[in-house]
């Protein structure tokens, strides 16, 4: 995720890797890696005026694609540089007549983001294998999964609020009415399976599943308006976790879906399946009754303060009184945050554009309660550090 604000910031870039058991940092003189649990640097590369804007990690190997940025960049920002630090230089390289905004790896593919497209090329040789044209895309939302067995990419559709769910292996196309406002972020759990998206209201945050946009959970982050910077499912997928320009980390039960609601009665969504299909709209009204008779079936019975005690007058009441709220959460002094889930249980990694590093459990939490501080690092200095 980019961190690069106002050219002041020595943090240019953050992102975790595929396991979200290290992370890359992208600085005006280079990039470094750090491992979250225990939390160590344990590599940097310093460039002499060079900054890196984008640093994308495949896994742990020594493999990674490189963009420039910053005050000076090390490479155009129109170039990807494919980097083995092995061999301490570049092995391959792609160019584009805009800048880039973001790119994913996973072992067999490179997907490279520009403004209002996508381009996914073959890792060995780099070879295009597809184009996607997308919705103005300045932030480079897409999510690519990890997994070997499935080969599924998201990224905005041309229309607002749409997204496309291309399952490669079985050469499908999901499209996806998510939101009725422009998405601002969006995330694949690990198998490809689920899909999560939020809008730039930031009140809601909607998962799908990616085989056939069926709805399964409507996640409530709060009623004000707020920036979700960035989502993140746990290994298992029980848990999902957002963190907003409010300085706020809030994690969500995701581990129990919403039996009976089809995509029929959903009202703020469509989908149109590869191979035809129709498409259908009902009242909001009809949605929030939906699952507000779910939440009467007992299903979610198990997890405690995940509705609201109302939610049976869904049919009658806003959204707020039928949608999940999380359980847990955890405040930073900061209004860009990275989150993971840590490799220990229970457990998140915050990461932010000031430098910080954090490790919090939410292993005694039950009802909205503030998770408990384990870790706290300065890893990179800012210009008021010095000041």
């Amino acid at each position: 995720m980019s961190m690069h604000t106002n050219g002041e910031n020595e943090v240019l870039y953050i992102g975790f890797n595929q396991d979200q058991g290290c992370f890359a940092c992208g600085t005006n003189s280079g990039f470094r890696i750090y491992n979250c649990d225990p939390f160590k640097e344990t590599f940097r590369r310093d460039f002499n005026m060079g900054g890196i804007g984008v640093v994308e990690m495949l896994f742990r190997c020594n493999i990674l694609a490189l963009v420039g940025g910053g005050r000076n960049p090390r490479y155009p920002p129109n170039k990807v540089m494919i980097w083995d630090d092995h061999l301490n230089r570049q092995i391959g390289e792609l160019s584009f007549k805009t800048p880039v905004k973001a790119v994913k790896l996973r072992r067999d593919r490179v997907v490279v983001v520009l403004l209002e497209q996508i381009y996914v090329y073959r890792f060995a040789d780099l070879k295009l294998m597809d184009s996607i044209n997308t919705y103005p895309n300045p932030l480079g939302l897409c999510a690519l999964s990890p997994n070997s067995t499935n080969n599924v990419l998201a990224c905005p559709q041309t229309s607002k609020g749409h997204v496309t769910v291309n399952l490669y292996d079985i050469r499908k196309t999901v499209r996806i009415k998510a939101h009725q406002r422009e998405i601002t972020s969006l995330v694949l759990n690990t198998e490809g399976k689920l899909l999560a998206t939020a809008s730039e209201q930031g009140t809601l945050i909607r998962v799908f599943e990616t085989h056939n946009g069926g709805i399964q959970h409507e996640l409530r982050r709060g009623v004000d308006k707020a920036f979700i910077r960035c989502m993140t499912f746990n290994p298992t997928s029980q848990f999902l976790a957002c963190a907003s320009d409010k300085g706020t980390i809030h994690v969500f039960r995701i581990g129990k879906k919403f039996k009976g609601t089809t995509p029929a009665l959903l009202g703020d969504r469509s989908i149109d399946r590869s191979g035809g299909g129709s498409e259908k709209k009902g009242a909001d009204m009809t949605v929030d009754a939906t699952i507000a008779t779910t939440a009467q079936g007992g299903d979610q019975s198990s997890a405690k303060n995940t509705k609201s005690a109302l939610s049976f007058l869904g049919s009658v009441l806003p959204k707020y009184f039928s949608s999940e709220w999380s359980f847990a959460k955890f405040h930073i002094d900061s209004n860009m945050i990275l989150v993971a889930f840590g490799s220990s249980p229970n457990t998140i990694i915050a990461v932010t554009a000031e430098g910080e590093f954090y490790k919090a459990s939410f292993a005694k939490c039950s009802e909205k309660e503030e998770m408990e501080q384990l870790v706290y690092s300065k890893f990179v200095k800012t210009k008021e550090d010095d000041n």
